[in-house]
């Protein structure tokens, strides 16, 4: 289970379109929230705010987020630059456990008129290969843009098989890569580098609101249904497509069971399902709370057991807001009612399971699940945690591996998807 990340007040300003240099009062304000962070002293923090800034956020209620904040990132280490549009100044933040990108905005009095820390987001690169060439993609849905990058292998000669890799849970994007979470893997660009390798084109996206995926449907609207819709407008587009011989599925975690779904569509040819739940999604959340404090495992519990009823929990414990925060449940309510070993039953194309026996988020036992529901191909790699990489059974050593995004694949992994995809038919 993720830890939580807390925001310190949403920002209250209009950003000009102009990169300027950085005021001399922003330069002090950054670095003397860095100093009375470190030093404990939120009050004085507190103290920098705008009359306005007090309003909208009670000093008990920021003290309390702040605290909360510097348990789970200690300390502040360094604040640098990366642009300022008046009146916003954005700072790289660099925390003892992570890094955020800190945005500040200032009156005419240097007070605080916004304080928030968002995702930061190393640049993206592209696979360092030159068999394989990469071009952006951008898919029109309902609500607004699902973008991604399609690898092709450059020897292609006619017609070549392509893969959607559909991410797993949280706010994942395209490379497997999700910064709320401190979750930087590279798995799916790594996946996509193999496949590339042996003549297979790929296509990788980051969900609906990640990265460049818009949507104008808000958070509290959303439903587990829009990320099964998006498969099938990148579904559409590649079958438009005459480079294509094929169209397989692979569905990461969350994913896959998005991908069981979207996987009925008839231009679908194959399934692939890696570290894919075999049991609704309240069974797997509640069994991951299991590694959290037993409190918030039993405040969890409540969510759950409201949802369970159709009603939304709004008395939701802060230290719960990264999954379970109101704006989120409808969500959750909608995830929750699939069963993954019933809706496999639907599919009549080929299948295969991957799961890996160090993955402390899925263990095997959803594996045989899925497997029991369908005749399909099951593959279990020992040591292959749930990014996909060799790790451990010890828990702090197996989770060190997701910040560590050059270590490689399984290898197994690749030419086991390779392999099932070449025999499809």
């Amino acid at each position: 289970m993720n830890k939580v990340t807390f925001l310190v007040i949403s920002l209250l300003f209009t950003v000009s379109v102009f990169a300027q240099a950085e005021p001399a009062n922003y330069s002090v304000a950054a670095n003397k929230f860095k100093e009375l962070y470190n030093s404990d002293k939120i009050d004085d923090i507190y103290g920098m705010f705008s009359a306005e800034m007090k309003t909208a956020l009670p000093a008990n209620q920021f003290k309390t987020t702040t605290a909360q904040l510097k348990a789970q990132l200690g300390s502040l280490l360094a604040v640098d630059l990366v642009k300022y549009e008046a009146p916003l100044a954005v700072y790289k933040a660099k925390f003892q456990a992570s890094t955020f990108l800190l945005n500040i905005s200032l009156n005419n009095s240097s007070q605080f008129t916004g304080l928030l820390l968002s995702p930061y987001q190393e640049p993206r690169t592209a696979i360092d290969d030159p068999s394989i060439v990469e071009t952006p993609v951008s898919v029109k849905i309902l609500s607004g843009l699902i973008s991604g990058t399609l690898a092709m292998p450059k020897a292609a000669t006619g017609k070549v098989p392509v893969v959607i890799i559909i991410p797993g849970s949280g706010a994942t994007d395209r490379d497997g890569n999700n910064v709320k979470a401190n979750l930087n893997t590279n798995a799916y660009k790594m996946i996509a580098a193999g496949l590339g390798k042996n003549g297979i084109a790929s296509l990788r996206y980051d969900k609906r609101m990640v990265g460049e995926s818009v949507t104008s449907v808000k958070e509290e609207n959303m439903h587990f249904d829009d990320y099964i819709d998006d498969v099938y407008s990148l579904i559409s587009y590649l079958s438009a497509d005459q480079r294509f011989s094929k169209i397989i599925l692979m569905g990461h975690s969350e994913g896959s069971l998005v991908g069981i779904l979207a996987a009925t569509n008839e231009n679908v040819k194959g399934f692939i399902s890696i570290a894919g739940a075999g049991v609704p999604a309240d069974q797997i959340l509640t069994e991951q709370m299991k590694a959290q404090p037993q409190y918030l495992a039993d405040e969890f519990k409540v969510v759950l057991d409201s949802l369970r009823r159709g009603k939304i929990d709004k008395k939701v414990d802060l230290t719960l807001y990264s999954i379970a925060r109101p704006s989120i449940q409808p969500y959750l309510m909608s995830w929750c009612r699939f069963d993954p070993a019933r809706e496999i039953k639907a599919l009549k194309i080929p299948i295969l399971i991957i799961q890996g026996t160090t993955d402390l988020q899925v263990n095997e036992s959803n594996a045989e699940k899925l497997k029991k529901s369908k005749t399909t191909e099951l593959l279990i790699i020992p040591g292959m945690n749930h990014i996909l990489k060799e790790a451990p059974a010890d828990r702090e050593k197996n989770m060190a591996t997701y910040t560590q995004p050059d270590l490689p694949l399984k290898p197994e992994l690749v030419p086991a998807m390779v392999e099932f995809i070449n025999k499809i038919k």
